[in-house]
């Protein structure tokens, strides 16, 4: 299979297609050494979203990594951020901007639409089918797109990223009220920095299926993963971190989920 799904009654769908690191043996044997490192994974967040099953939330996770190919860039390969340095459909170079294949390795065009077809689209099958579903049974939808990042990547940003960085796409994603619900919880209790749709604004998930006239309101969270895990390898999950930031995911998913109920 090449997502992990499990099927939940709520109006919320919490999305993870940065979270996989399997990679096909055929791939991985044109890999540089950074490659089998998998240092921009989205680590841990099935673990630190454990949560969800028992709220009765829908969860897809993606199996492969990003350097297989990028769920959350269009298939058109557009830049999301133009003007901006960012990885594309099918990375050639990590955050570090270390070279991710063997010299002369790289996939060429005929390789990105194989796997488009063989791991790209399964994903977003299953994404679509789902939010569909949802809003057949409930007329309203809350797709919830967690991602994490290192706190520190100056190939992207200046200094430190806020802890909670949400994304609606300048607000055309998701209904500006439930933004603000999630953002007030975020805040609460003065443990975590918080931005809105600064240095991200949501990639080509939370873009292309955020459609509120249509019943979906989609939200990215990119949270720093100092506030859950080590941010060095091999990268260890923190239960000691993660037990502060978890009750805010909780409150903030629960909110969004009673917010999209009729």
């Amino acid at each position: 299979m090449d997502y992990r799904f499990k099927q939940g009654s709520i109006p919320l769908l919490v999305s993870m297609p940065h979270v996989g690191t399997d990679i096909p043996d055929d791939i991985a044997a044109t890999l540089a050494p950074c490659g089998q490192v998998k240092a921009d994974t989205d680590w841990h967040l099935e673990q630190l979203y454990g949560f969800l099953d028992e709220m009765g939330a829908s969860t897809l996770a993606a199996r492969w990594s990003r350097y297989v190919i990028d769920l959350n860039r269009p298939p058109e390969n557009t830049n999301l951020y133009p003007g901006q340095d960012t990885t594309g459909l099918c990375p050639v170079d990590t955050f570090g901007r270390e070279q991710l294949y063997q010299p002369g390795r790289a996939p060429g065009d005929a390789e990105v639409r194989r796997r488009l077809a063989a791991y790209w689209r399964p994903y977003h099958d299953r994404l679509r089918g789902e939010l569909d579903r949802l809003l057949a049974l409930h007329g309203r939808v809350v797709l919830w797109e967690a991602h994490s990042i290192a706190s520190v990547v100056p190939r992207f940003f200046e200094g430190k990223l806020p802890d909670l960085n949400f994304g609606t796409a300048d607000g055309a994603s998701c209904d500006a009220g439930l933004t603000e619900r999630i953002t007030e919880l975020a805040r609460a209790d003065g443990k975590f920095t918080v931005a809105v749709n600064g240095r991200f604004k949501g990639g080509h998930i939370t873009r292309h299926y955020g459609q509120p006239g249509r019943g979906v309101h989609a939200v990215q969270l990119e949270m720093c993963q100092s506030t859950y895990m080590d941010e060095t390898f091999p990268f260890d999950y923190r239960p000691d971190l993660a037990l502060l930031v978890q009750p805010v995911l909780r409150r903030m998913l629960q909110a969004a989920a009673d917010w999209a109920r009729p």
